[in-house]
């Protein structure tokens, strides 16, 4: 008969979510896992003091094994070779190994975690090193921040207003960003880190609107304005909460003078609008702009918007000048960059004239097509380039073709923006002759179309295959140099021009002309 071999289950780890700190906001799952664990872990200082265990205390039984995994360091310094980093890994290791133990034993395990388990807690270090290889299951709990939301008793966020978590130890750059730029925020870990917060809240005007939270739902909580708060009080389990500004009774919204901004939401893909413009374009009262590129942009409740024609510039600019003498705070929209072939020129053409001369105007800039069509296929703008417009309804062909000319003449690559529409179809095949006429015809070309957006093509080719038929308005071509190089490799051909000066990069002399003398200043053009 053969023998009976008993093989023990292995236990499982649960990941217990125990809620800001007040042991009734513990869901009832919790208080009966815990109840009814083998093993009770949780993570401590070196003082051996646990608030978790505080926590989870009624609902703990005789009989219970507890592990108490005691951080090697927390704030100060350490010897491990490794650094505090390398301190933390190790403990970590040690700590899931000491729970594995248990588990291969076939105790159940707890651990426990202030808040919910995945929020910033240390139960998401056990995790990753124990759940591939034993069953585990993780109870949600309340988070600090909703505890420290109700504390406030203002509503955090409504409507469509967004909400940011920050941890206070980011870096100034990025707290300013996020402060900036975000409706609601939450800062958490905060302690040592509160001044710099504090001041980061300053700079970008919203300290007046931030509540300060001190353990939430215990009963030594305290709320204060974020301003009167003693920075060597205050505790890590503190939260500077900033409500939205539809409900927050701090925010008090002072009368703003108003002014236009121009902004470039960039080329095709949401992502490539930046942050900056992002904010702008939230904080603004009106947008201004082409149909097509409003389209682009989410009006939030209470923006109103301002769509027209694109061929009317100029209309345009002097509509949205006076709204912001009016007092609105106006975005105009452009795609790609504002002041690459936009409207960042027609505002300031417009701008200059006497009667718009005491409305504030700023350009924020944006990713433009030329770059990112270059970025697409490599680097074709390593070295120096041109960017010339192919539209003639503001300046004459012959103006364009003798700029074309100059900019081969000087071996530079050229950008080709506005290349053709449904009513200019002929400028591609001129500028297809000229290039012809002008650089041998194996000289690379790339077309970019939509780059960034759903219907993105990127095709290199050369001038003597070059199909005009195939190129739109939203086609950029960029005109390679003749060091420039295309390179097959197994993702697809990489184009670039080297930034090393070669005898390829010299100019051609026009016949009868001399070079220019470099000037080290005066008046000479």
């Amino acid at each position: 008969m053969p023998a009976v071999v008993n093989e023990t289950t292995p236990g499982k780890l649960w990941g217990i979510g125990l809620g800001p700190g007040d042991s009734e906001l513990m869901t009832v799952k919790a208080a009966r896992v815990i109840s009814t664990a083998d093993v009770v872990a949780y993570h401590c200082a070196r003082h051996g003091n646990s608030i978790a265990r505080s926590v989870a205390e009624p609902y703990l039984r005789d009989g219970q094994t507890e592990e108490r995994l005691m951080y090697p360091v927390t704030t100060e310094t350490t010897d491990h070779p490794g650094g505090y980093q390398g301190a933390l890994d190790d403990f970590y290791a040690d700590s899931a190994e000491r729970l594995a133990v248990h588990l291969r034993a076939g105790r159940d395990v707890v651990l426990l975690a202030e808040g919910d388990p995945l929020f910033y807690s240390s139960y998401m270090h056990m995790h990753k090193r124990l759940s591939p290889h034993f069953d585990a299951e993780i109870v949600p709990g309340v988070t600090s921040v909703s505890a420290a939301s109700a504390a406030t008793g203002v509503p955090l966020v409504e409507g469509d207003e967004t909400l940011t978590v920050v941890p206070g130890t980011a870096s100034t750059e990025e707290l300013l960003f996020r402060f900036r730029s975000a409706d609601a925020v939450v800062v958490m870990k905060l302690g040592r880190t509160f001044e710099r917060v504090r001041e980061a809240l300053r700079e970008a005007g919203r300290l007046d609107e931030a509540f300060y939270v001190e353990r939430a739902s215990t009963t030594v909580e305290r709320v204060l304005p974020a301003s009167e708060v003693n920075p060597a009080e205050v505790p890590y389990f503190s939260i500077l909460v900033i409500p939205g500004r539809r409900n927050n009774p701090r925010f008090e919204a002072e009368p703003v003078p108003g002014e236009l901004v121009v902004v470039g939401l960039g080329p095709g893909h949401d992502s490539w609008t930046t942050p900056e413009v992002r904010t702008e374009l939230a904080t603004a009262t009106d947008l201004v702009g082409y149909t097509t590129y409003l389209k682009r942009v989410t009006p939030r409740p209470g923006q109103r918007v301002h769509a027209s024609d694109n061929r009317v510039e100029s209309e345009r600019a002097e509509f949205a000048l006076d709204l912001a003498r009016r007092g609105a705070r106006v975005a105009v929209v452009s795609s790609g960059d504002p002041g690459v072939f936009a409207m960042a020129a027609a505002v300031a053409e417009v701008a200059a004239e006497p009667q718009w001369h005491d409305v504030p105007v700023r350009v924020v800039p944006g990713v433009t097509a030329a770059t990112a069509v270059a970025a697409a296929v490599g680097a074709p703008l390593g070295h120096d380039f041109a960017v010339i417009s192919l539209s003639d309804r503001l300046k004459p062909w012959s103006v364009i073709d003798r700029r074309i000319r100059a900019a081969l003449a000087a071996d530079l690559v050229i950008a080709i923006y506005n290349p053709g529409s449904a009513s200019r179809a002929w400028q591609v095949g001129a500028l297809k002759h000229t290039l012809l006429q002008t650089v041998s015809p194996d000289r690379v070309v790339v077309l970019g179309r939509d780059v960034g957006g759903p219907e993105q093509t990127l095709v290199t080719t050369t001038v003597a295959d070059l199909d005009p038929d195939v190129v739109d308005m939203r086609t950029l071509l960029l005109i390679g140099s003749s060091a420039t190089r295309v390179v097959s490799r197994a993702a697809g051909p990489l184009v670039f021009t080297p930034r090393r000066h070669t005898p390829a990069d010299e100019p051609e002399q026009v016949s009868g002309e001399q070079p220019l003398e470099p000037s080290l200043g005066g008046s000479d053009v």
